[in-house]
């Protein structure tokens, strides 16, 4: 029976897909593109074995393992994670909280406590959210719908650059985290795959379209986007675990944080 294996839909996994494809370890797999936060509810369900999914779903899992040497990270800004307002923040009344990634909701709420001090009234996004910004009402925006809004807004928070500010660290926003151990032959085949992907980043610029006239692709994988699971990361990643923990008075862990 095939591996079974969500995968973020979004404009930074594709280096990610077109190494699964170019590969050929996709006819290995079943593999599905998910929104966030619904690759983290199949692989917590147990209705995927694999994902690439926002890093807050690790402690829904019994045995969480990070199998891979890659992620979707950032060493500063981000782009793509993002507070949208007409106000600054000191000033702002209502948040809005994109319901795409538990990881940007929590990382928000962290940031808003502990690193700006503020406390607007965070609201619940539906569709069509980005709408109601406007006045003292800002929103939280993620994944490719952000590309293009922080010309629309003259206040823009960019999460990834606030949490170096706030810790000196690069962020982990999504890991490659499955729900039991895997064959270390198919992780090591994985692995390779993905780096595949990434070494094609220079091909990927003639293949996809812009998704925003005047928006710089390769500055966006090779400067925003930081996809090695580094040292740096895994501290990141631990500390924003703890702190997910203390905010739920739970201790969260997962395999594959060593080192």
């Amino acid at each position: 029976m095939s591996l079974k294996v969500t995968a973020v839909s979004y404009l930074n996994t594709k280096p990610f897909l077109y190494g699964l494809f170019k590969s050929g370890l996709n006819e290995e797999i079943d593999l599905q593109l998910d929104i966030p936060s619904d690759g983290a509810r199949r692989l917590a369900s147990g209705e995927a074995d694999l994902g690439l999914v926002p890093v807050a779903v690790i402690p829904e899992l019994a045995t969480p393992h990070i199998i891979s040497d890659y992620c979707i990270g950032t060493v500063g800004t981000v782009k793509t994670v993002c507070i949208f307002s007409e106000c600054p923040l000191e000033e702002m009344t209502h948040l809005y909280l994109d319901h795409h990634s538990r990881t940007s909701v929590e990382l928000v709420q962290l940031l808003l406590k502990d690193h700006w001090r503020q406390s607007p009234k965070l609201l619940q996004a539906t569709e069509g959210f980005e709408a109601k910004i406007g006045g003292t009402t800002g929103a939280l925006i993620i994944g490719d719908r952000a590309i293009g809004k922080d010309l629309a807004y003259p206040f823009v928070y960019d999460l990834g650059e606030a949490w170096q500010q706030f810790t000196g660290l690069p962020f982990v926003f999504a890991a490659w985290v499955s729900n039991r151990p895997l064959d270390p032959a198919f992780v090591q085949r994985f692995n390779a795959a993905l780096q595949m992907g990434l070494d094609h980043i220079p091909q990927l610029m003639y293949i996809l379209p812009s998704p925003q006239p005047g928006f710089d692709l390769q500055r966006y994988f090779t400067e925003n986007i930081s996809y090695q699971l580094d040292r740096d990361k895994k501290r990141a990643l631990k500390l924003f675990l703890q702190m997910m923990g203390k905010v739920h008075q739970r201790e969260y862990a997962a395999v594959g944080l060593e080192g």
